[in-house]
This record gives structure tokens, sequence and C-alpha cells, in this order.
């Protein structure tokens, strides 16, 4: 078992946010990069990418319908948060929380806990009708440093504040073959402080990991923990 968990959590090293700024933006690899493989996550799950009226912009459900990654077409238009995660708030409830005591970043609405940070507040411009691709696109044009990258796992994520994230991998043929025991597609990513400080019991979450992860801390690996949700997309 020990040595079932050693590997799970080695899977889920996560990087901070690596943003590449200073780089001109025609040199940026790695924000053109996340864009083509974004693309192949929309495609691989079509039938779970939506439009999302009351968030202003579009939603990628989890196969087992418990969260979704939710990011908008026009900053100045939305509602709460530009970039968030939505889930059932019931694996939580059951485990202690109390929502009262949740930090002024969380929201609560019909059983979902929501989870997420403004980008910015400027009225974005597409070139035609906005897509759910296009609008992941205006992220790395204008807020590239919500964009991050890890090299050894191949993955991309996009910071939703606090230490919570959604990621996904670089290319699926070779996150598979090259890493049997890390061949995850997505996770979704939540910062479990904050909801045991509201009261989660974390070892009683049911369907979420709860794992010590490797991420990068002033330039030094650090050992954090994180409520975790990977799933396979093929």
């Amino acid at each position: 078992m020990k040595n079932k968990t050693a590997k799970i959590a080695a899977f889920f090293v996560l990087s901070a946010i690596l943003a590449a700024c200073s780089q001109p933006k025609g040199l940026d690899v790695v924000g053109k990069d996340s864009v083509r493989a974004f693309e192949s996550v929309l495609s691989a799950i079509p039938g779970n990418v939506s439009r999302d009226e009351a968030n202003g912009g579009w939603s990628l459900l989890a196969p087992d319908g418990t969260v979704r990654f939710i990011w908008s077409e026009n900053y100045g238009k939305s509602p709460r948060y530009d970039v968030m995660l939505e889930l059932d708030a019931t694996p939580f409830t059951d485990a202690g929380l109390d929502v009262g005591r949740l930090p002024g970043n969380y929201a609560t609405h019909d059983g979902a806990l929501i989870v997420g940070t403004k980008l910015g507040y400027n009225d974005l411009k597409h070139k035609s009708a906005p897509t759910p691709l296009s609008s992941y696109e205006q992220i790395v044009d204008h807020y590239r440093g919500a964009i991050g990258y890890h090299g050894s796992l191949d993955h991309y994520n996009i910071d939703l504040g606090d230490g919570n994230l959604f990621e996904w991998a670089k290319d699926f043929a070779v996150n598979g073959a090259a890493r049997q025991d890390q061949d995850k597609d997505i996770v979704f990513v939540l910062n479990p402080k904050p909801l045991i400080a509201a009261g989660v019991d974390p070892k009683k979450v049911a369907g979420w990991l709860y794992a010590e992860v490797t991420v990068d801390i002033d330039g030094k690996p650090t050992l954090v923990y994180k409520f975790l949700k990977p799933f396979n997309l093929r």
C-alpha cells in the first residue's frame, strides 16, 4: 500500500506557476503549446464541454460528473470569477465542512462549492463568435502568468488562486506510454488548508485523493498536501 501511495504521490508532483512572462509573445512556446494541448482535452470529451450561461463562459465536466472547470469568455462580464472549479459539496460536508467558515474565495450554490479567481476586468474581444478554445486563448494572450508547466510530467496547468489548479497532459499518448503509474490526462486540484480549517476531516472526503505532493516554492521542491481528482480521458 505504501508503494502504491508513493507512486500516486510521485505522479501528482505539481509545480508552482512557471510563468514565462518576460518572453516575447512570439517566443512563448509553453503558452502556444498549452493551447494545442487544451484543444486535445476538449476534443477527447466533447460531450463534457458545454456553454455556461450563468458564468458567462464554458464548462468542462469531469467524467464522474462531480466537478467542473469553468472559464469565462469576457472578464468584463463575469458575474463572479473568470476561472474556477465548481464541485459537489456533499463529500466535504459529509466530512465535516461548515460552509459558513469558508474564506471569501469560496461560494456556495445549489449544493455546490465554487472556488476561483478574477484574472481581470477587461472587455475581451474575439475575432469571431467565442468558442471554448478561443476563450482559453484569451487567458494565454492576456494573463500568461496564470498558465504553468511542469516539465518532468509534461503537464500544463491554470492557476485558480490560493493553490487551486486545473491540470492537463501535454501529450496524452506520451503521458501514458512513458509513465504507466502516472497516466492521468486531467487533474482537478484543491488546496486543502481552508477546507480543513472549516471543519473537513481530509481522510473522510469520498472521491478525492488526499496526498502529499511536491511543489516548487521559491525555487525549492517542497512537500505539501492537496486534494486531487484525476482522470484518464481515453
